[in-house]
């Protein structure tokens, strides 16, 4: 199918942005992608080697797009990442806005509403500096009614015969996999406003994609329904992984195993297998926001005990997060103080850097408040992120270690918590990017007594740690040193 549009932008070069750039610029040769963003260090970095968004296969697509650039002595480059906001504006048919809709942190809504301010102002800025007409995708997580917002907004402050047509594509991708997701995505949502206009834009992106999606996984719909269908998903998400943590707290205290209880569930059809495994608690940028904006939709449509369920889910995890801190206390004897405790990392899952709500953060806080002393190591975190991240007093940071070894990190501690699964840490003999896994066997070695292994992520073999010496402890089973799970069913 033929492309109508050749010239595309996309405004924000962060987890969004960079990657759809890259995808569809290795994927469309006769389109030409600008990614932009007002943070000149992001741009620079997106044009080093050293890429800001760490995704597996990222660093190869944008690597070829260049070589074959290189390459060409007739053509201009297909991937450009600039700061040149008002010329890449002037140039684009289509313009992804892929901003940040973080929870709003003051104002009607607070703690709960979808903060909108960068959107307005991306948009406020794209009409006042367009010459000719544009189409504005959508990408984040929005509320409803969004869309309708944007097209508005750029009526009130575009020149005079210059329309916008507005759709909604938000983006279904997970952390860690964002390429596949977005090579093979297994649907593609495109919602229209009313109007032959509306649907004839929704065409054209539709085109777009089409050059590497097959045609039955694109699903065209309203611009509500498209705006309510991320957000629901991600809720619906978020929903199934905290019932099966709600269940590994029920298994701790009446000898039950979790990883039974998920297979159970999952081989019926209608429930499936996937988002069953428990673990510490889940985190990232999207769940918690987009749970609670969904509760506050709710509410400002008079739906207040639905948007009380929905924000159950987010008090839930909460609450999972503080049992698994409050259980290996009780596992340890029923006190940390002075306890030397190691957390194998700090990321919120594999596969990223990202950080946000990890639930490594909220442990690594409650160990400092039992006066422990902590040491931290992650494979993909600086240093001065996770320092950052914890938002520590002077008192616990003399009590805190980030380490640049996974040995270093377990040298002298009485237990070790794995918070993050990276592959590495489960003892296979080599990791995904070729650097040398776990060895368990040197990390009880170095550990001193009790040596407990809580296991937040239920990825060990325990039955090799306790050969080892060690004490092993998974969420949803009981141990040997957690009676206090059981005398309070």
């Amino acid at each position: 199918m033929s492309v109508d549009i050749d010239r595309i932008a996309c405004i924000g070069a962060g987890f969004v942005g960079g990657p759809l750039g890259a995808v569809i610029a290795s994927k469309c040769p006769s389109v030409r992608v600008t990614v932009v963003d007002k943070d000149p260090t992001r741009i620079q970095a997106w044009n080093s080697e050293s890429l800001p968004v760490h995704e597996p296969g990222l660093a190869e697509i944008i690597s070829g797009i260049r070589q074959q650039a290189r390459a060409s002595t007739d053509c201009a480059p297909r991937l450009i990442f600039s700061t040149d906001m008002q010329s890449v504006i002037q140039e684009a048919q289509l313009i992804f806005l892929c901003i940040d809709t973080p929870t709003k942190a003051n104002g009607q809504g607070t703690g709960f509403a979808a903060d909108l301010g960068n959107i307005k102002q991306a948009v406020e800025t794209i009409a006042r500096t367009a010459t000719e007409d544009k189409i504005l995708v959508g990408k984040s997580t929005v509320p409803c009614g969004t869309s309708q917002m944007i097209k508005a907004l750029f009526e009130r402050h575009c020149r005079p015969n210059v329309k916008c047509e507005v759709l909604s594509n938000p983006e279904f991708l997970s952390e860690g996999t964002a390429i596949d997701d977005l090579l093979d995505p297994n649907r593609v949502l495109i919602g229209s406003q009313p109007g032959l206009s509306g649907k004839e834009a929704a065409r054209k992106l539709a085109a777009l994609y089409q050059t590497w999606v097959p045609s039955d996984r694109i699903i065209f719909t309203d611009s509500m329904s498209a705006e309510l269908g991320k957000l629901a998903a991600n809720a619906m998400l978020a929903q199934r992984v905290s019932n099966i943590n709600l269940l590994s707290t029920i298994c701790e205290a009446t000898g039950a195993s979790i990883e039974s209880i998920s297979r159970i569930c999952g081989l019926d059809s209608r429930i499936g297998p996937h988002m069953l495994k428990a673990s510490l608690g889940w985190g990232g940028g999207c769940f918690q926001k987009d749970i609670l904006s969904l509760g506050h939709m709710a509410r400002t449509v008079g739906l207040d005990p639905i948007a009380s369920y929905w924000e159950s889910i987010v008090w839930s995890n909460e609450n999972h997060k503080l049992r698994f801190q409050k259980r290996l206390v009780s596992c340890m004897g029923g006190s940390i103080k002075d306890c030397s405790i190691t957390v194998l990392g700090f990321a919120f899952k594999k596969g990223t850097s990202d950080t946000k709500n990890s639930p490594a953060i909220s442990l690594v806080r409650g160990l400092l408040a039992g006066q422990a002393r902590v040491t931290i190591y992650d494979p993909k975190v600086p240093a001065q992120q996770i320092l950052t991240n914890l938002h520590l007093t002077v008192g616990e940071l003399e009590r805190t270690t980030v380490s640049g070894s996974p040995y270093g990190a377990c040298t002298g501690a009485n237990a070790v918590v794995v918070a993050t699964d990276w592959d590495a840490f489960k003892g296979d003999s080599l990791m995904n990017d070729e650097t040398p896994s776990f060895n368990w066997e040197r990390v009880l070695q170095v550990m001193q007594e009790p040596k407990f292994v809580f296991d937040g992520r239920n990825m060990l073999d325990g039955d090799l740690i306790h050969q080892l010496g060690g004490r092993y402890v998974r969420v949803g089973n009981p141990s040997a040193w957690d009676p206090v799970a059981r005398a309070s069913l």
